[in-house]
């Protein structure tokens, strides 16, 4: 497709202006071959500056973002396993699916955003965001009816009906959630394309700091119970919505915020079209990690198993907004290179992001292992959910790591402009093995959810293993060469966009 084939070139235009001292590409060169392990000591310590200056912002909006939801599902669980279990349940599978969407279609300003802003044509930013706040709100207006279904449609698919019934009354509850989505996401890439992630990461600390006490005082003093849960999560994402478009407006983005414009609502089909190439590839990731709490709502004692499960993907999803931090910095990182003709120094960035993503990971695995008889007590007082957690923490660790790798492989993929190799090899090992090797395992050998996460960690795995396969066989210095030509035969134009968007 031509979007994937201009990926490289979008994320040369997204990547952040900072301090020349930080990224000094063509003016001192690739770097020389390290044949010791003090050069390699130095080059890494250069590189991780690099990529932490990147990484670290989007690493802690991810974390506080998602936080958001994780403190609501904590709380939960100190209502009763049920409510634990439909919190999870809505948070995963009706909130992942439009989580997924969503997220997915924002994505396409990463493209419009960036190739306007590296063209300089500040005044189209502006354009864009209007237009993809259209269409995301339309898209809102349709998936609110999933929410408002929700309980007949868990029902449907096999969920217990007590957990149906619960998560559909607390589905209706977090409409407002799936507004909030549809600004939010466009607003973070139009920033982004600015280098404006500081007040992203600020906007998002400020609404987590409010939320915790929030929840805390609504569930104690006033004993609202689920529907307090979703109101305060409403009014957090309320208010970084609010907190971001009111930078804006304020004038702080100089050109590339010029007011309302009608032309936002031209050439919208060809935007829509763009939005929804951009949800493919990150749907089919979003959707399959969601998927299992969905397949656990099927085993015996539901409650329990979904509960229990729902904690370590808690756990799991704070561990992996690290490394979904480290995805886009990476990509950058390798683009850039590239497109500098650096092909030593592209590889020589992955390296540092693997290294440094499988530290973080297994510090946190050994830390979840040696806290085993401490931790769940944290997340739910029932006592047959918390022996559950237990048993599934030696998993969880796994798990850990490995998704501390994978996004890293994936953003190196994206940076080298593999986009659409990627999605297939996500469908075959994600959903042509690990699924119904997940649920073979589940359910046929009577694993139960121990089965069906070490089957679907397994697809994880094999994904992994291709990828690095990919990536050792890849040609560096032809991957430079094609990135040079590709850059001289776009230059960066916006009108390219346009013609594309046609």
């Amino acid at each position: 497709m031509e979007i994937d084939k201009n990926l490289t070139e979008t994320l040369l235009s997204t990547a952040e202006k900072p301090d020349p001292t930080l990224l000094p590409f063509s003016s001192e060169g690739d770097i020389p071959p390290i044949t010791t392990i003090g050069g390699f000591v130095k080059e890494f310590n250069v590189e991780a500056k690099k990529l932490w200056y990147l990484a670290g912002p989007a690493i802690f909006t991810s974390v506080t973002q998602y936080s958001l939801g994780a403190v609501t599902q904590i709380f939960a669980g100190h209502v009763s396993t049920r409510a634990l279990a439909a919190v999870s349940v809505e948070n995963s599978v009706i909130a992942g699916f439009s989580y997924g969407i969503m997220f997915g279609m924002g994505s396409a300003l990463e493209t419009l955003c960036g190739q306007a802003f590296g063209a300089g044509k500040l005044s189209m930013l502006g354009v864009y965001l209007q237009r993809s706040w259209v269409i995301l709100n339309v898209t809102a207006l349709i998936l609110s009816l999933l929410y408002i279904f929700a309980a007949p449609i868990l029902a449907f698919i096999g969920q217990t009906a007590a957990i149906s019934s619960a998560a559909g009354i607390f589905s209706i509850y977090m409409i407002p959630q799936i507004f909030a989505y549809a600004v939010n996401f466009p607003t973070a890439k139009f920033l982004q394309s600015q280098s404006k992630i500081m007040v992203m990461a600020a906007t998002s600390a400020v609404a987590l700091a409010l939320h915790v006490p929030l929840t805390w005082f609504v569930m104690e003093r006033f004993k609202w119970s689920m529907a307090g849960l979703a109101a305060v999560l409403n009014a957090s994402w309320l208010f970084i919505v609010v907190a971001q478009a009111a930078y804006i407006f304020s004038g702080t983005c100089g050109e590339a915020w010029s007011g309302f414009s009608w032309e936002a609502f031209h050439n919208l089909w060809s935007f829509v079209r763009l939005s929804l190439a951009s949800a493919v590839m990150l749907c089919l990731e979003v959707w399959y990690f969601m998927a299992i709490i969905l397949f656990a709502g099927y085993l015996k004692n539901a409650e329990v198993s979904v509960a229990a499960l729902s904690i370590c993907i808690n756990i799991l999803g704070w561990t992996a907004m690290i490394a979904i931090g480290m995805n886009p910095a990476v990509s950058v990182r390798v683009s850039n290179e590239l497109g500098a003709i650096h092909p030593r120094t592209a590889k020589f960035s992955l390296l540092v992001a693997v290294i440094t993503s499988t530290m973080i990971g297994f510090v946190v695995s050994m830390v979840l292992v040696i806290f085993t008889d401490q931790y769940p007590s944290l997340f739910v007082g029932d006592e047959e959910v918390i022996i559950l957690v237990k048993e599934l923490t030696p998993i969880l660790a796994h798990s850990i790591v490995i998704n501390n790798v994978q996004p890293v492989l994936s953003g190196v993929a994206v940076g080298a402009g593999w986009q659409v190799v990627v999605a297939y090899f996500n469908i075959s090992c994600y959903y042509l093995f690990g699924i119904p090797f997940g649920l073979w395992l589940g359910y046929k050998i009577d694993f139960g959810v121990m089965g069906i996460w070490c089957g679907m960690l397994t697809g994880t795995v094999v994904q992994t293993i291709v990828l690095t396969w990919m990536i050792c066989k890849t040609n560096w210095d032809k991957e430079a060469a094609m990135a040079e030509n590709r850059i001289k035969e776009w230059g960066g134009e916006v009108s390219k966009i346009d013609q594309l968007l046609n």
